[in-house]
């Protein structure tokens, strides 16, 4: 089992097809949106079928403010290394450092030299591929190159513009030599589930990691990406079943396999907004709630609450909530909840520790993210008020996409609150539940306030609807935004009420059970 303790992200893969790209543009703006880290597009310039990756993802890189792009992967023969580490670095500045490259060493060689590529056999592809790597990491440092391969040339070629950030290459690679390659030179790797299934993965991330040690280097420094395919629905194959299913597939493959970054393949905006708001946060929390587990212990279904000999002072303290509230409609009584006394004389295990930390981290980022919601419908009231005097056709239309991304991005939000909340329910509930009885009132109430907080969140929603729907204009718009305010608002009071409990309550016996 390895896990390289990397930092979970979350991408899309879009066909680029030519026919459909109104869609494409859309679908990856809301890859943005619902809260994917990157978006990569595959390089085939021989397809007719295809959009060109690299006029592709200029346009993607100004569509979008966030996102990472990257090729997935490059198709090194029909581009020369010098002049893709030149679009790569010019890319990168336009965007603000958000560019990655995945390199191949080719596929389909007719087509290849169809298109003016030359034919290589397989160790002159590696080799090249060798090169090219080299080649376009000294491009990027700028100054003079002299570089001197047999594959690729630069005499006395003055390098740049540089990067705005070191460009990570990742390498597509199955066979052996290319896999040695990846681990001395690349800074991740990227197979596909349709080629590597999972039960491959252990001995060629072991061939990565021996080649990194011998070139000095530390086998965690290299990413493992996973490009994925899959299918929602009731199934119980991998990547088959629900998104709780899915989520705890891809933990698995993170804490097994070292993976860390998985790829989605799909055209389907309901497939990208489950995989962003549902899959991608229960996945993180269970990989966070499984790394904080003490050494040695790894199972995502571990249940013991043995105590460890590493026992500490309770150090975790709650985020203070100065009870103020906005709207004065909490729909429920704060002073009649259950609470629960710490026992006399009770252990807390500092790695069990780590793990009510990281509730609290997590209600401290759905803090954060709540006053974003709240800053952005403030821009968009804003806005209105100012574009609404003109009464221009284009101010109006500005209008209409404030209130749409104001709508998406709230709707993300939501989507992330429900499913924290559905993973408390079904598995760190139950466990406290199991470890200490006596904490059984409390936890029915947190389950209770979480029905009441959906509550909340489909009445948000509805007047999200309602603006999104909306001219967005005159006193139509206003009072959509009105209501979206009222709205808002009691979900803050909501919310900041119910996050306060939470943490009073069970931050004693996290610190003493454990998140599962």
């Amino acid at each position: 089992m390895t896990d390289y303790g990397q930092e979970l992200r979350f991408g899309l893969f879009p066909n680029p097809d030519a026919t459909r790209v109104p869609e494409l543009l859309a679908l990856v703006q809301l890859a943005e949106v619902e809260g994917l880290d990157l978006v990569s597009i595959q390089d085939h310039p021989y397809q007719a079928r295809h959009l060109d990756t690299w006029t592709l993802l200029s346009l993607l890189g100004g569509r979008t403010s966030e996102i990472t792009l990257a090729p997935n992967v490059a198709s090194l023969p029909l581009r020369p290394p010098v002049v893709l580490a030149k679009s790569a670095a010019t890319l990168d500045l336009l965007t603000g450092g958000r560019v990655e490259i995945g390199l191949g060493a080719g596929a389909f060689w007719d087509a290849i030299v169809a298109a003016g590529g030359p034919r290589r056999a397989p160790r002159d592809a590696v080799d090249a591929l060798d090169e090219a790597v080299r080649l376009m990491k000294e491009f990027w440092a700028g100054g003079s190159l002299h570089f001197a391969g047999k594959h690729y040339q630069a005499t006395g070629l003055h390098a740049g513009p540089r990067p705005a950030h070191d460009i990570p290459i990742w390498i597509g690679a199955y066979k052996p030599r290319m896999l040695r390659l990846t681990g001395r030179l690349a800074d991740g790797w990227v197979p596909s589930m349709g080629y590597v299934e999972p039960d491959s993965l252990p001995a060629m991330n072991a061939a990565i990691d021996e080649a990194a040690e011998k070139a000095g280097r530390a086998p965690a420094s290299i990413r493992r990406i996973y490009n994925i395919n899959g299918r929602f629905g009731s199934g119980g194959g991998l990547l088959q079943g629900d998104p709780r299913a899915w989520a705890e597939q891809l933990a698995a493959l993170t804490l097994e396999h070292g993976m860390s970054t998985y790829i989605l393949g799909t055209d389907n905006p309901d497939d990208v907004r489950r995989f962003a708001t549902e899959v991608a946060p229960a996945v993180r929390e269970l990989v966070d709630a499984e790394r904080a587990q003490p050494s040695g212990s790894s199972e995502l279904t571990h249940e013991s609450s043995t105590v460890p000999a590493d026992s500490a002072p309770l150090a975790v303290s709650a985020t203070q909530d100065d009870g103020t509230r906005l709207t004065g409609q909490l729909a429920w009584d704060e002073a009649s909840r259950p609470t629960h006394a710490e026992p006399g004389g009770a252990s807390y295990p500092s790695s069990l520790q780590g793990q009510a930390q990281h509730l609290v981290d997590i209600h401290d980022g759905l803090r954060a993210e709540l006053e974003q919601v709240r800053k952005v419908l403030k821009q968009v009231r804003e806005g209105h008020l100012t574009v609404g005097a003109a009464r221009s056709v284009i101010n109006t239309m500005t209008m209409r996409q404030n209130n749409w991304t104001l709508g998406a991005y709230c709707e993300s939000y939501c989507r992330v609150v429900t499913g924290h909340h559905t993973l408390e329910d079904r598995s760190i509930f139950p466990h406290l539940r199991r470890a200490e009885p006596d904490l059984v009132p409390v936890l029915e109430r947190l389950q209770t306030e979480h029905e009441v907080i959906h509550e909340v969140l489909e009445e948000f929603d509805k007047a999200l609807v309602l603006l999104v729907t909306s001219d967005g204009v005159g006193h139509g718009g206003q009072d959509a935004l009105d209501q979206v305010q009222q709205r808002l608002d009691l979900l803050t009071d909501t919310l900041l009420s119910h996050l306060a409990y939470e943490e009073r309550e069970l931050i004693g016996p996290l610190s003493r059970h454990g998140l599962q």
